[in-house]
């Protein structure tokens, strides 16, 4: 059997709602906007079923007629934020530009909603439509790069995951840059790591701020990206 022979069921291959019950009182998209919004203000943990039919004003089983279970709708947020990148812009024939612009609005994407970071750690997560366009129109930038098929969509797995790192450094979630220089400085002091204190010495202070972290995130792309295509 390919692939291709069988297609699971998901949230987007059922119905929009239940076929018995009262007319609809809402649609499947306002269920997943008042859901992101909620994550917006709150925090992914803060995301229930009960939560979110407060939020709308409703009972918890009525949301059931709508998504079948809490991660069905942790499926629609993702696939909610994958649809506000732009890609209709067309390949322009510079497909390490274009990757780096794509992810660039990964990165920017992840920065405004630290929630994804969770979302993106969950196990059995299914592409919706907006993330299955993306992942083509990456593929469409990459048809003219070196390297097999397999390894255009490691390239991009591999950027997804830099520009999700990038956005978690750039929102000091990893306990605060500031404090980790400050100690790696203070250790190197002491003399006894001449490597370490040589290095801070030459590499002189990290530019701070979300430009100067998008300049390093393109630099990096621009070096790891052809390297794993080639």
């Amino acid at each position: 059997m390919t692939p291709f022979e069988a297609r699971p069921t998901t949230v987007w291959s059922r119905p929009r709602r239940g076929s018995r019950g009262p007319a609809p009182e809402r649609s499947r998209q306002q269920i997943t906007e008042a859901a992101v919004a909620l994550a917006d203000a709150d925090g992914l943990a803060a995301v229930s079923m009960r939560a979110l039919a407060q939020r709308l004003g409703t009972g918890p089983a009525s949301l059931y007629r709508y998504v079948g279970s809490r991660d069905e709708l942790l499926d629609l947020m993702a696939d909610a934020v994958a649809g506000e990148l732009d890609l209709s812009t067309p390949p322009s024939g510079d497909w390490l530009g274009d990757l780096v612009g794509l992810a660039l609005q990964s990165k920017a994407a992840h920065v405004r909603r630290p929630w994804l970071a969770d979302l993106n750690d969950r196990r059995g997560e299914v592409l919706g439509p907006h993330a299955i366009d993306y992942l083509d129109h990456a593929l469409a930038v990459l048809a003219h790069a070196p390297g097999s098929s397999r390894r255009k969509l490691e390239t991009i797995g591999l950027m997804g995951g830099l520009a999700r790192l990038f956005a978690h450094r750039e929102a000091g979630a990893d306990g605060g840059t500031p404090a980790q220089a400050a100690h790696l400085a203070a250790v190197a002091a002491e003399g006894h790591h001449p490597h370490l204190l040589a290095a801070l010495t030459t590499a002189g202070p990290t530019p701070a701020g979300p430009a100067n972290g998008d300049a390093l995130f393109e630099r990096l792309l621009r070096r790891v990206l052809p390297a794993m295509l080639g």
